[in-house]
């Protein structure tokens, strides 16, 4: 039933079924010749070869589950990624990522969000075509909603991403697949400053002996980066840079999104699936990877060597994120909780190690031992007691910079392949910089 409601949803959202199609009114008819039908302008469109195969394909995209857009709707800052007429939104009237102070506030706050009237709508065809159904001919698919350069939220709009290759389509789908910013919770609540994490490596971060007013960010079991870290991989920045030897792959100027996302579909990926699994179409093709061809198979360089390789940068980055014998970072085996499952042995899911009662219970089946959650809010009586008694957590500015750039290569979920030289540059200097 649900299958069934969400192909429905994603019909009605290029117009009406076909048999109630409202398309513009034909020319009046001249010397007994009736106007034209309205209804063989929708078919232009609306056909077995056309919307109809998309909207099918579509059926099996992330972006048409719902549950994210339905969960998040009437939430402004998620709204901007979660919500169609929220996205469309933020794109006309061109809202600042750039953190500010709006009198009578004295602490900076993040802009980027949506209005309460507009923080609604599931993801749906016009999300990305917003000029569907204005001239009911091919001419409403382009231009996509967006194309513009992306100046990045999660660093306050201090640097932007510009993909211009293919029309800079590929724009379009960073504007939302990029990291949420981490803020300051010490004094002006403004985006974390990544520099000072890299010149001052040793520095103290979190400590929660010391007064809250000296430690940069108070941490909690979800502090990261949010889920969509692939625009800033795949781009070559927003890492903590730590060390030197930086370098992109060609992916980053050659390749767009949708060359390989929307190649020709195999299985049930590629198209408007916008999957990318176990679909090479879009990647052996002339000029790309057509001369050695690109396979899942375990001996492909490009594909299963780099993938291991990235994993095995993860693991060893996450063995040295441990404190008092107890990990850092968080692991999760549930396959339908942790959507980077498998892409470490140790199945890390980016999330802190520190105490949850839903999230991280005391005795969880993935984490044994965890670290006390420096904030009780909503705890109960007996949680107290179970989070007083656990270890506290202390962090430098290195440890810190290392767990952003883990969640970032993680959660970026292509295991180097977005972006090779990048992601392995920047997991082996982290790596080094931690004792």
């Amino acid at each position: 039933m649900k299958t069934l409601i969400k192909l429905l949803a994603v019909v009605l959202t290029t117009g009406s079924v076909i048999t109630g199609c409202e398309g513009p009114m034909g020319p009046a008819g001249t010397a007994g010749i009736d106007g034209k039908d309205a209804n063989a302008t929708c078919t232009q469109c609306h056909n077995s070869t056309g919307v109809d195969s998309v909207s099918l394909q579509f059926e099996l995209s992330k972006h048409a589950y719902g549950e994210t857009a339905f969960e998040e709707a009437g939430s402004t800052g998620c709204s901007p990624c979660h919500e169609s007429e929220a996205f469309k939104y933020v794109v006309e009237n061109n809202v600042s990522t750039v953190f500010t102070i709006v009198p009578p506030a004295t602490t900076y706050s993040n802009p980027y969000a949506s209005s309460p009237d507009k923080s609604y709508g599931a993801m749906r065809c016009n999300m990305c075509h917003s000029k569907l159904h204005t001239s009911y001919t091919f001419a409403d698919f382009m231009p996509l909603t967006t194309t513009a350069p992306v100046p990045l939220t999660f660093l306050g709009g201090a640097k932007t991403v510009n993909l211009t290759q293919d029309d800079s389509k590929s724009n379009l789908c960073i504007k939302c697949h990029q990291p949420r910013p981490f803020t300051n919770s010490n004094t002006d609540k403004n985006v974390l400053n990544y520099a000072g994490l890299v010149s001052n490596p040793n520095a103290v971060f979190y400590d929660a002996a010391q007064s809250n007013s000296l430690n940069v960010l108070k941490p909690s079991y979800r502090t990261s980066t949010h889920n969509g870290t692939i625009a800033v991989i795949f781009a070559g920045v927003g890492g903590v840079e730590f060390g030197t030897g930086y370098s992109n792959s060609q992916h980053t100027t050659v390749a767009s999104c949708q060359d390989c996302h929307m190649a020709p579909m195999t299985g049930k990926a590629g198209g408007h699936t916008f999957s990318a699994q176990s679909n090479f179409n879009g990647c052996n093709v002339a000029g790309c990877h057509a001369t050695n061809p690109i396979s899942s198979s375990t001996t492909s360089v490009y594909w299963k060597q780099t993938r291991d390789g990235v994993k095995a940068q993860l693991d060893a980055l996450a063995a040295k994120l441990v404190e008092g014998g107890v990990e850092i970072l968080g692991r999760n085996g549930d396959a339908s909780a942790n959507l980077w499952a498998g892409l470490t042995t140790n199945n890390y899911d980016g999330n802190l190690n520190l105490y949850d009662p839903v999230n991280n219970p005391a005795g969880s089946l993935y984490n044994t031992t965890m670290f006390q959650n420096p904030s009780t809010s909503g705890f109960t009586a007996d949680q107290i007691t179970t989070n007083s008694a656990l270890p506290k957590l202390t962090l430098t500015n290195a440890q810190m910079g290392a767990i952003i750039n883990f969640q970032l290569c993680l959660r970026d979920f292509s295991l180097g392949i977005h972006n090779k030289a990048y992601t392995t540059t920047l997991l082996a200097n982290s790596i080094a910089v931690l004792p």
